[in-house]
């Protein structure tokens, strides 16, 4: 009878959001996504075509936007090199949750970036989501509509991303690669047509999660469940996933705290242990509550491994992973911790066994289904905040 009442449950969260997706727009209620006409940028005419530099403007997913970097796509400020781990460091250096935004009314789209690694794909997820850059438009009710991908053969990208737009002018928006770095990054049109570069957005919701949350596997950049929550929300997003590091660190919630952020998810279990999270999740939370006192705070259980139903060691894992994240929350709530969120993570993936690439890591389904259970969460944790 449970098992029957979460399906059901789920089913209709699915059903309800999709409809909340389909017709109503986060910035309705928030001022945010502003066009910036008055943004000054230059181009420079290279292969008949002008070309802008992206750092002229600016991309939304950097912890401390004005703070030193060691390279400019880096998701961590300088500094973070002397106080987080080493794994940490470098993997804050690939691009994941990185996005530009642009307006034109050019019929085609050309991208030149170069990439950090020349490792473009892996065994489990395609070159499009580690290396490309996955551009979507808002289309003429304003909400984002996928639109083209780069397909990455070298380290070096310079191509059309896409031709034969229709005519209009119209907002863009450019997700960066998800397990690859870029050093230099320019948007291209033709001469004659209009551009602006858009201001990166302000209070950003913040996830801080494992390799899940940085991406695998996902298929293209704009699949991550991090950028299907922020287009529902029309919200600016972080992504602080890190590949097999994702623990609940202080010295990550150390730059968390500094964050003007919409919201906080802690998204890290499936790097953990019960010890873990036991001993880590109520020192995290605290640190978050102490500097930010009414930011939306939203714990997530793990994923269940979509094949744990014949694994029964895997099952009792995430199990026992669950209990010790309800025990951290149940505590937090007692000692008087407001505005704390939980999402339950029994079906993060669906309840079908068809939302991961390798049992563990979700594919385009399961990253659409998570979102699909974060959105409503969010949405009222956010909406709660601000109205007080």
């Amino acid at each position: 009878m449970m098992m029957f009442l979460f399906r059901n449950l789920f089913r209709n969260l699915f059903a309800a959001s999709l409809v909340a997706f389909a017709s109503y727009s986060f910035a309705q209620d928030v001022a945010i996504g502003k066009l910036d006409p008055e943004m000054e940028v230059s181009k420079k005419t290279v292969d008949g075509l002008d070309w802008y530099d992206v750092t002229q403007w600016g991309v939304e997913g950097r912890i401390l936007p004005d703070q030193e970097r060691q390279q400019w796509f880096d998701r961590f400020p300088a500094s973070a090199q002397q106080s987080v781990t080493k794994n940490v460091w470098n993997l804050s250096r690939d691009s994941a949750g990185m996005m530009v935004r642009f307006k034109t009314d050019a019929t085609s789209i050309h991208v030149h970036y170069k990439l950090k690694k020349a490792n473009l794909a892996m065994p489990h997820m395609p070159a499009t989501g580690v290396s490309g850059v996955d551009l979507y438009a808002r289309d003429s009710e304003g909400k984002w509509r996928w639109v083209q991908v780069t397909r990455p053969t070298s380290q070096e990208v310079k191509t059309e991303i896409v031709g034969g737009l229709a005519a209009g002018q119209r907002e863009y928006a450019a997700y960066l690669p998800l397990y690859n770095g870029v050093e230099f990054m320019s948007i291209g049109v033709k001469p004659g047509s209009h551009f602006e570069g858009l201001t990166p957005r302000q209070k950003p919701i913040v996830f801080y999660g494992t390799s899940i949350t940085h991406g695998a596997c996902a298929s293209r950049p704009g699949m991550v469940h991090t950028a299907i929550v922020g287009r529902m929300l029309d919200a600016p997003v972080i992504n602080l996933g890190f590949s097999g590091n994702g623990r609940m660190d202080k010295e990550v919630g150390d730059y968390l705290v500094q964050t003007d952020a919409a919201a906080f998810v802690i998204d890290c279990l499936p790097n953990m242990g019960p010890a873990d999270v036991t001993a880590k999740c109520i020192p995290l939370v605290k640190q978050l509550r102490e500097a930010h006192p009414k930011t939306p705070i939203v714990l997530v259980e793990d994923r269940r491994n979509t094949n744990d139903w014949i694994l029964p060691n895997r099952q009792a894992h995430h199990t026992r992973n669950h209990a010790a994240l309800k025990a951290a929350h149940a505590s937090l709530v007692a000692e008087g911790v407001t505005n704390l969120h939980y999402i339950p993570g029994d079906y993060l993936y669906g309840d079908d066994s068809e939302g991961a690439t390798d049992g563990s890591h979700a594919n385009d389904l399961g990253f659409m289904r998570q979102a699909i259970l974060f959105e409503p969460v969010l949405r009222r944790a956010i909406a709660t905040e601000t109205s007080e």
